[in-house]
This record gives structure tokens, C-alpha cells and sequence, in this order.
């Protein structure tokens, strides 16, 4: 009896054993196990995501240039401009000077503060009138130059030093406005490129409006930048767009002159100007001075006679080439000849 009772109790002893780390077991497996599912939940739940390195960004989320959270120590950004300078920041957004898309524009690097320098410290000034920032009407022609040349040195711009418009102490504010244009095309001073060059060059334009001259700089067809080049021109002294000599700036609308001819006139050869006024004359075809006395300037001597000043040309044998008449009646190739039998550019 003994042993069946030190049995029974060995027996209990091992069941209440076994029931409390079988409970154990089973408490903590459906706690343990949901645990890696919600820590595996909680970054898509509570945790924000981790930023995106700045290189990675698309173009569309990165910060402008002249935002605050991008601009380099001593800048404010056109932001800060625009609280007191709003109708200036305002006309340049319209203007080529602010498109963000070309990364040569202002607008795409420092905004104001890429042709007026760093603000932080016309910001911060207390005194009246305030410095420290680049005022175009006060800085010297060569100075607004330089800045405007940083950007503006390719293309047609390329012959501006040395040019005749630089070397006369004018600057690029003598022509062109930024803030305050009167003409959206090249955002010009005046209301047309001709009516700017004409401040500057009066006999030339009064010339355009004569009589005789090229019909299509009145009509608007054409206007003095055709073909010169205001801003300077590398090749030749005149600041011509097309060629290196006039005689190429002509013939490239005037293609009905050009050479090679069999026979050439020497005048045509070396120089439209020498007989013709490009501008405008009074005279027909725009022509310097009046026929016969623009052919008497060279031909002086010829076979038949060539001025009223020649012995005896009027009284004694009475010519009829004196009055009434035009060199160009009998020679009217003048500008050259393929006939064989063309040397005197007749017809």
C-alpha cells in the first residue's frame, strides 16, 4: 500500500508539472507568434518613409535654384525681392529672362540676384537710400556690359568688344530694358528697332523715307538690324550681317548681280555703295547722284564727250548725249556682261 501510494503521488506530482509547462507553452504561442507580423506591419503603418537623396530626386521636386532651401551663403532669393520690388520681379516672368526650362536664363540660377548680386546684405541694411546690391543706373557702361556679356557672348553677340557701339561708351541698358521694354521683340527702349536707331543715327533713317529708297523698311518688311548687326561684327567695319564686304551683303537678297560675269565693272566689283545710296536717294534706283554726272565722276575722258565742260561739245558740234540723255540708254549692263561683245556693257 505504501508503494502503490508513494506511486499515486509520483504520478500527480508529474501531471501537475506537465499541466503548468503545457500552459506556459500555450499562453505564450498565440502572443509569440502574431509578434512578426505586426512588427513587419508597423513601418507601413505609423513609420513615415525615408526621404529620397537629393540626386535621386526627379527635376520636378527638387527645390529652384533661388529657393531658400538652395541659395549660397549672402543670397535672399527673388522671393525676398518681390516683397518690395514687385512690379520689377513681376516683368521679368514674362520675359525670356524668366524661363526656368533654359538653364542659361536667370531664372534658372539666382533669379534677381544673378545680374544684381548677392541681397542678403541690401536685406539686412537699415540705411536709406540701400547699397550693397548692383544698381544697373548707377554703375559705368563698361561694368553693365560685363554683366550682361556673362551670359550674352555667343551668336550675334560675339563682336561686341572692340565694336563701334562699345567703343563709344554705350552700354547693352542703352538699348535693350529688362524691367521696363517698350517693345516685346529683344525688349528694346523704343517701340521699334528703327525708331531706337534713329536716336543715334538720323541721316541714315531720314534717308529710308525719301523718294526712292527700300520700299520694305517702311512698309516693316525690313528695319536696320537686316542687316547690320548692332551689336557688332567681326568680319568688316560697316557691322554687316551677311558677308565680309557690301558687295556680299547685297548680293545676297540682290542675287541678280552677282558674278562671275565675262565682262565685270569695276565699280560693281568693289563696292554697290560707290554708285548706289542703300539707305534711299532722290534719285532713281537709289542712286548716289544723278545720271550723267555719276558715270562723269570716273569716265572724265571717254570717246565721245563726257561733260558739258568738254571743248566745243555744245556750240561747235552740238552733241545730243549732253541733255536728255543717260549713259545707261546705250550701256545698260552696267553691273557686268556675258555678251562676247559686251565690253562696253552694252545691250
Amino acid at each position: 500500500m505504501a508503494q502503490r501510494a508513494c506511486f499515486a503521488a509520483i504520478c500527480l506530482l508529474i501531471a501537475a508539472v506537465t499541466g503548468r509547462t503545457t500552459g506556459a507553452i500555450g499562453a505564450a504561442g498565440p502572443q509569440a507568434a502574431p509578434a512578426p507580423a505586426s512588427s513587419a506591419q508597423a513601418p507601413a503603418a505609423q513609420t513615415p518613409p525615408a526621404p529620397k537623396p537629393a540626386a535621386e530626386k526627379p527635376a520636378a521636386e527638387q527645390p529652384a535654384p533661388h529657393s531658400p532651401s538652395a541659395l549660397p551663403a549672402g543670397y535672399a532669393g527673388s522671393d525676398t525681392c518681390e516683397l518690395c520690388h514687385e512690379p520689377e520681379v513681376l516683368s521679368v516672368k514674362t520675359t525670356a529672362h524668366g524661363q526656368a526650362a533654359n538653364p542659361r536664363t536667370p531664372a534658372a540660377t539666382h533669379g534677381c540676384e544673378s545680374c544684381h548680386g548677392p541681397g542678403q546684405a541690401h536685406v539686412d541694411s537699415e540705411t536709406e537710400p540701400k547699397g550693397h546690391i548692383r544698381k544697373f543706373p548707377a554703375l559705368k557702361p563698361a561694368e553693365i556690359n560685363e554683366t550682361c556679356m556673362s551670359c550674352h557672348n555667343r551668336g550675334t553677340h560675339a563682336g561686341w568688344t572692340g565694336s563701334a557701339h562699345e567703343t563709344r561708351n554705350l552700354s547693352c541698358t542703352t538699348c535693350h530694358s529688362v524691367h521696363s521694354p517698350k517693345s516685346q521683340k529683344f525688349q528694346l527702349v523704343a517701340a521699334t528697332a528703327t525708331g531706337l536707331c534713329a536716336t543715334c543715327h538720323r541721316l541714315q533713317v531720314a534717308k529710308t523715307e525719301r523718294a526712292v529708297a527700300h520700299m520694305p523698311v517702311r512698309e516693316g518688311k525690313m528695319e536696320c538690324a537686316t542687316c547690320h548687326n548692332p551689336h557688332g561684327s567681326i568680319s568688316n567695319v560697316k557691322a554687316l550681317k551677311v558677308g565680309s564686304s557690301v558687295v556680299e551683303s547685297c548680293t545676297s537678297c540682290h542675287t541678280e548681280m552677282r558674278g562671275p560675269m565675262l565682262w565685270e565693272h569695276a565699280p560693281v566689283k568693289e563696292n554697290c555703295a560707290t554708285c548706289h545710296d542703300p539707305h534711299g536717294s532722290s534719285n532713281d534706283r537709289m542712286l548716289a547722284v544723278r545720271m550723267p554726272m555719276l558715270c562723269q565722276r570716273c569716265h572724265v575722258a571717254s570717246r565721245h564727250p563726257s561733260s558739258i565742260y568738254d571743248n566745243a561739245a555744245i556750240t561747235t558740234n552740238k552733241s545730243n548725249r549732253m541733255f536728255g540723255r543717260s549713259c545707261v540708254n546705250c550701256h545698260s549692263n552696267i553691273h557686268g556682261s556675258n555678251h562676247p561683245s559686251g565690253q562696253f556693257y552694252m545691250r
